[in-house]
């Protein structure tokens, strides 16, 4: 059993060696040297580019809805019509609510006509009250008089007690019938309260017989109808929507969605363009009205709806047209630049380890951007002494916690954690800035936002003396998806760099397993 497992061990080992010469041989030509597809280091411009996709929508849309149920019976607009603010655009069938106001107005008759009759009661127990108290006081007199009359002994007691009897009674009565014009008093206010009740039913009639007659809210564009003549609405816990309506299609917007890794280099008021696909050979501008802060999470990605203007004179573009936008965040005029697969190149064997020789220069060109920037801040925000003091205590942080960062192994945490050090910097600047050095930093960083970003470190391969690659630490900057700005580094102008392998026949063909990508 021993010698068994010995034998399989020997047939692993060769077939794996066998592999390996046959990779080896793979990349070599007949000569043995391996060929590589080389590229030139060149000047010219590049751009920094955010591109996202977004819909174009009218700047304010509006949607016209029913608040009552019941058949539609006429229609006075179509897709495209053009309507005015208050212009009827349908009608429901008015029988029904017609026949509510008529019924609301017959209850309110008959409220009125209770309070007639209520007030006609009062008027009648107020003139019983004025007879009683006639009574009243005829019964006093004759008390005092038989009072008088049996002190003198010409009555008998008993009269006089006949006397006051009836004086206490028709006292009483008095009492009783006030009692009673109080009680009318309140079935007076009673009807006049139903009365109220009854007209405010009547103006809820008249109102949703108002109702039946649709009206456009605002001056635009009907771009969407969703009933026909005959058709029955039924508005129960949501209005049922009938009409949309643009208010202006000559001024438009698009609302694009752009990843949180870009979100942070777009402002309000930077410049912008899109194509549509209905007139792919023509480029719209507008610029950034607005960085929406409601984030949208969609598979595990969040972006952020930005909203870019669109001026639509001619009426050209219309809504729910899908956007292809860029947004310039950063340019250079004249720069060294290398394309995007050089620096993604790695030979086979290669280290992903950097040359600590060749680390130093880099994080010296690193520190000489900071210091730049500083300088810039400086010369711009023109901050007092207190001011200057915070600054220089922040600046001197960031560049520290920057330091702690590079020793991150992955590039993807690199890149997290630098754009989470940014965020903080910025807020602790603005925080002690007045309102117009906010607005010279916010402008400030529009410029500089491309160049602070983007700036990174890279690894490229040139052709050596002796035939294999030789690696070469770069300082990069912007990248327009297919170049990549050379920020520092031994390179020139015309120096060759390795973009690839070719094999035997001369195609294209990878060399070795890709570096990490910086864009």
């Amino acid at each position: 059993m021993k010698i068994g497992w010995t034998r399989l061990g020997v047939v692993i080992v060769v077939l794996a060696v066998g592999a390996a010469g046959w990779y080896w041989y793979g990349q070599r030509n007949g000569s043995g040297e391996v060929k590589y597809r080389l590229g030139k280091v060149e000047r010219g411009p590049i751009q920094a580019v955010v591109v996202a996709s977004g819909t174009l929508n009218a700047v304010t849309t509006v949607q016209v809805g029913s608040q009552i149920s019941g058949q539609v019976k006429e229609i006075f607009a179509d897709f495209n019509t053009p309507v005015k603010q208050d212009q009827i655009i349908a009608r429901i069938d008015p029988a029904t609510f017609e026949l509510s106001v008529s019924r609301a107005r017959a209850d309110l008759d008959a409220a009125n006509s209770a309070v007639a009759v209520a007030r006609s009661a009062l008027a009648a127990q107020q003139a019983e009250l004025g007879r009683v108290r006639v009574q009243l006081a005829d019964a006093l007199r004759d008390l005092e008089r038989k009072q008088s009359l049996v002190a003198k002994n010409y009555l008998s007691p008993a009269e006089l007690d006949r006397a006051r009897t009836l004086y206490d009674a028709t006292r009483e009565q008095q009492k009783a019938v006030e009692a009673q014009i109080r009680v009318n008093l309140a079935q007076v206010e009673s009807a006049q309260a139903a009365v109220k009740q009854r007209q405010a039913l009547l103006q809820q009639a008249q109102v949703d017989l108002g109702r039946t007659v649709i009206r456009a809210p605002v001056d635009g564009t009907v771009i969407l109808r969703n009933i026909d003549a005959g058709q029955t609405v039924a508005a129960s816990l949501q209005a049922p929507v009938l009409f949309t309506i643009a208010k202006d299609l000559r001024d438009m917007q698009v609302e694009a969605a752009i990843d949180e890794a870009d979100v942070g280099r777009l402002r309000v008021g930077q410049a912008a363009s899109f194509t549509v696909d209905a007139f792919p050979r023509r480029n719209f501008s507008g610029e950034i009205r607005q960085v929406r802060k409601s984030p949208q999470t969609v598979q595990n990605v969040v972006s952020y709806v930005v909203v870019i203007s669109a001026a639509n004179p001619d009426l050209s573009l219309l809504p729910g047209m899908t956007a292809n936008v860029r947004v310039v965040v950063d340019s250079r005029d004249s720069v060294l630049k290398v394309a995007n697969a050089a620096l993604r190149f790695r030979p086979a064997g290669a280290a992903e380890t950097r040359p600590a020789a060749q680390a130093a220069p880099v994080q010296q060109a690193g520190g000489a951007a900071a210091q730049q920037f500083r300088q810039r801040l400086l010369e711009d925000l023109k901050p007092d002494a207190s001011q200057k003091a915070k600054l220089e205590s922040i600046l001197d942080d960031v560049r520290q916690k920057m330091a702690q960062v590079r020793d991150l192994a992955k590039e993807a945490d690199r890149r997290k954690q630098l754009e989470r050090i940014r965020a903080e910097s910025r807020a602790r600047i603005a925080d002690i800035l007045n309102p117009e050095q906010k607005a010279v930093y916010e402008r400030l960083l529009g410029e500089l936002g491309g160049r602070a970003s983007a700036a990174a470190t890279g690894r490229l391969w040139v052709p050596g003396d002796t035939g294999q690659p030789k690696a070469v630490e770069v300082r990069t900057g912007l990248s327009d998806g297919s170049s990549t700005e050379l920020m520092s580094g031994p390179l020139q102008e015309g120096d060759s760099v390795i973009l690839g392998v070719l094999d035997r026949t001369g195609e294209k063909k990878a060399g070795g397993p890709p570096g990490p990508r910086l864009f």
